[in-house]
């Protein structure tokens, strides 16, 4: 079957330092989003273009019903995975055969939504064309884009980002400080000199040095950072000789981007040696990483040891050439994607460094899968999607480097426009309307610089064997945690790159097939899933043998050929696992197997099926086969009629499926918890959850597969909670249930079933109150954390953090942790 995982991506960045000024441009953004549904921020490198797209976004979340996304497309090289990742941030899992934009469409066309992409410049072409797909097929959907150029469509609005005004140092500064370049520089200088503040002996100076890096906020913040170790005045007179050295820029480049990057110069020179090399190879992993990952990129064994590698992190924190963000794990470090295409030219500048580096990243992304999926069957699932939705980009690197190699045509993002070189025709203002724009505000129309093509060093075979090795190793990742489409793109990349009859190839064909999961890709998954077996036997490899054995089996499933489908799943159990066949799949054949047994009436012998591979789940303490073992009780017992142990075993398998966030799993267990109000008479809760389900369906079949027996159970649910209710009752409570989160949807389903009438509204219940640190313990027992975990996070006793895990489960009533996160779910 398969899954969700809880999304890293879409939700608006956490501020972490204070917000200055903006306040003109804020508003002239709200307005043309108001009425313009592509709204464009474009300006420089550095003058902070993201931080005032999600501070519009944040201020406009109310008018959008169906929410707000942001999609980071910092970290991604390939085109091809750009409406990947706004799906990505939509949460939507799709399963079809069709263009990946086509599904969003269809996915979005009814919503109303607004969609932050960020960082559109060095995707100029695939984000034109996504937003003009989104633009076309729906109504509801607005977008608002950064991007160092225009994207170019008619339909776009431009609002320049502008570097901070700075006053006239000699004029008068008696109100100088409401100027926001100022403040910022106060702001940020505070933060490394406790106490500091704008004087009437300062002002002049600050007044000075701000407008010597021209209100760019990037360069005024790696400036104040200085204020560590020197004086205003000592600033200044540092950055003026600097200046003098630059005169001889690109005639190109405007001054203010020619300060940028003396100021990223400077800030280079300030580092140690070794911090520039660990800011060199930092450049490599795409979006954050954590401290083993920055040990296994930067460590060669020769210029950087592993122990040096923590320092030299150190240092570039100090340096604000690092940002420090929370992360599943712990503490994960960012580049600025300025600092980072600034590290990456210093990384190109050494012959043989990039392709080392790169090498090094992806052989430890491969270790990281490894280990993940050696350990996916056991209790730390939460924790292993966590991590690998974290490290999304990084793996995203890892397999393009593998499959693409390096250099070739830069991307539209290179160095040159990295520090604030704008494409030739860059628009600079805000637009009157749609498609029209002013030229730069200086009048210059000079061509920008740009960064020439590299010379493109394609993989070898040892490195295209590495990416197909990786796309297999994730097959747990792509088939349970939400990313079919993406997993079916890099298996299939992979596949072509590597058509040598290995072990690898053998399993990226059955990952191939599994991830076929749409009526009209079975064909093609069967195919494929039975042509890794017959190369897994030729090798003698009896796992991957198996292993595809699953994926066809479940095809089969899929198809409706249950007969086929029995008698393969009943040998495959009776021979048992084989050396090396993942224990994930092995409990999967036998939740197949009492699937085919339950659809075919066989109910006591599904049940003694499901008995066995629950005990096999409770033994490693694992959750997810768990939770479709679950789901078959309550289908063994829905054929029995016996109704209250099938809703039993549906609720505790919903508790499960929502904690994990298992998209697919929770869509065909609403489908059976419909069908069981139904028989239990509770026509307007089914009708309801039917309403949820189908609403579920939508992100990954709307179709559900092309099966007969789901479908047919779907329409014997509608067509029985329709009699009884009337058509105009049911249509509410449908409408009712569709317009449900899943969070709101399973809540509703995981209430006591009563007489028909239990969606009406309850009595007024006192409203359970939290102390702020119960309730940051519950959200981080919504994240599954553990109480060693949370002890840490929080700097507290591991005595301490049990203690307010007891109160927050008392005061709710509850007796699990899969309660209070269920909870928390709802109250988010």
């Amino acid at each position: 079957m398969g899954g969700s995982a809880p999304r890293r991506a879409g939700h608006l960045p956490v501020e972490t330092t204070s917000f200055v000024d903006r306040r003109g441009e804020q508003a002239a953004g709200r307005e043309l989003l108001s009425r313009a549904r592509l709204v464009t921020l474009t300006g420089p490198g550095g003058v902070g273009k993201t931080r005032l797209a999600a501070r519009i976004a944040a201020r406009a979340e109310r008018t959008f019903p169906d929410g707000v996304r942001f999609v980071h497309l910092a970290g991604l090289r390939d085109p091809e995975l750009v409406p990947l990742a706004v799906a990505d941030a939509l949460g939507l899992h799709d399963h079809s055969a069709g263009p990946p934009t086509d599904a969003l469409v269809a996915h979005v066309r009814d919503h109303k939504v607004l969609l932050v992409l960020d960082n559109c410049e060095h995707l100029p072409r695939a984000c034109a064309r996504l937003a003009a797909a989104l633009l076309s097929g729906t109504t509801g959907v607005r977008i608002l884009a950064t991007s160092r150029h225009r994207l170019g469509l008619t339909e776009e609005n431009l609002l320049d980002v502008r570097p901070l005004p700075v006053p006239d140092p000699d004029g008068d500064l008696s109100a100088a400080d409401g100027y926001p370049a100022l403040a910022l520089f106060a702001d940020r200088a505070a933060a490394v000199v406790p106490g500091f503040a704008l004087t009437a002996g300062n002002r002049a100076a600050v007044a000075r040095l701000c407008r010597r890096l021209d209100g760019l906020p990037l360069a005024i913040e790696l400036a104040a950072v200085r204020m560590r170790v020197l004086g205003v005045e000592q600033l200044l007179e540092r950055l003026d000789d600097r200046y003098r050295l630059l005169t001889s820029g690109s005639p190109a480049a405007l001054a203010r981007h020619r300060t940028l990057r003396a100021a990223v110069d400077w800030s280079h020179e300030l580092c140690t040696a070794r911090e520039q090399l660990v800011w060199a190879r930092l450049s490599v992993p795409a979006g954050g990483f954590d401290l083993e990952t920055a040990e296994a990129v930067c460590a060669d064994g020769d210029l950087v040891h592993g122990a040096d590698v923590l320092d030299a992190i150190a240092g570039l924190v100090d340096k604000s050439v690092l940002s420090r963000e929370p992360g599943p794990d712990g503490v994960r470090y960012r580049l600025l994607d300025t600092l980072r295409h600034y590290g990456l030219e210093r990384l190109r500048g050494t012959a043989g460094e990039e392709l080392a580096t790169r090498r090094r990243h992806r052989d430890w992304m491969l270790r990281r899968a490894t280990a993940c999926e050696q350990a996916w069957f056991g209790p730390g699932q939460r924790e292993i999607v966590a991590r690998l939705r974290a490290d999304q980009d990084n793996l995203r690197a890892a397999l393009d480097f593998s499959l693409r190699g390096t250099g070739g045509p830069a991307p539209a993002s290179g160095p040159a426009e990295a520090f604030g070189v704008d494409a030739p025709g860059a628009a600079s203002v805000m637009t009157a309307g749609p498609g029209t724009a002013t030229g730069p505000a200086n009048g210059s129309t000079a061509p920008a610089a740009s960064a020439g093509p590299r010379e493109h060093v394609p993989p070898t075979p040892a490195d295209a064997l590495a990416g197909l090795r990786l796309a297999g190793t994730l097959w747990f990742y792509w088939h349970a945690c939400g990313a079919p489409r993406e997993g079916r793109y890099w298996a299939e990349r992979a596949l072509e790159a590597n058509p040598e009859p290995t072990s690898e190839r053998a399993r990226g064909l059955w990952v191939a097939g599994l991830l076929a999961g749409c009526p009209e890709d079975l064909t093609r998954g069967l195919r494929r899933a039975e042509e890794a077996r017959e190369l897994a036997r030729g090798l003698g490899d009896a796992a991957e043998a198996a292993h595809a054995e699953y994926v066809i089996g479940v095809i089969r499933l899929f198809a409706d050929d249950l007969c086929a489908a029995l008698a393969h799943f009943e040998a495959g159990v009776a021979r048992g696992p084989v050396p090396g066949q993942h224990l994930s799949l092995v409990g999967l054949d036998q939740v197949e197997l009492a699937c085919a047994l339950g659809f075919l009436g066989h109910a006591d012998r599904a049940v003694e099926v499901c008995e066995k591979t629950l005990r096999l789940c409770e033994e490693h303490g694992e959750e997810w086969v768990r939770s479709y073992a679950l789901r078959m009780l309550a289908l063994a017992h829905t054929v029995k009629q016996d109704w209250v142990r099938a809703e039993q075993y549906a609720r505790e398998a919903l508790r499960l499926k929502l904690a994990v966030n298992d998209l697919i799993g929770l869509a065909l267990t609403l489908d059976l918890t419909a069908r069981i109000a139904t028989e239990r008479s509770a026509h307007e809760r089914a009708a309801v959850l039917l309403g949820g389900a189908d609403r579920a369906w939508t992100a990954v079949d709307q179709g559900r597969w092309g099966s007969e027996a789901l479908n047919s159970l779907r329409r014997d649910t509608e067509s029985r909670a329709g009699r009884a209710l009337g058509a105009t009752a049911f249509t509410a409570a449908y409408d009712r249930g569709a317009a449900l989160t899943l969070a709101e949807l399973v809540a509703h389903a995981l209430q006591e079933p009563g007489p028909p009438d239990v969606t009406s509204p309850a009595p007024d219940r006192p409203r359970v109150r939290l102390t702020p640190r119960e309730a940051q313990v519950a959200e981080l027992v919504a994240e599954g954390l553990a109480n060693q975990q949370i002890a840490d996070r929080l700097v507290i006793a591991r005595r301490t953090a049990e203690g307010h895990v007891e109160r927050i489960l008392n005061k709710l009533g509850f007796h699990t942790r899969t309660q209070i996160a269920t909870w928390v779910t709802a109250q988010r």
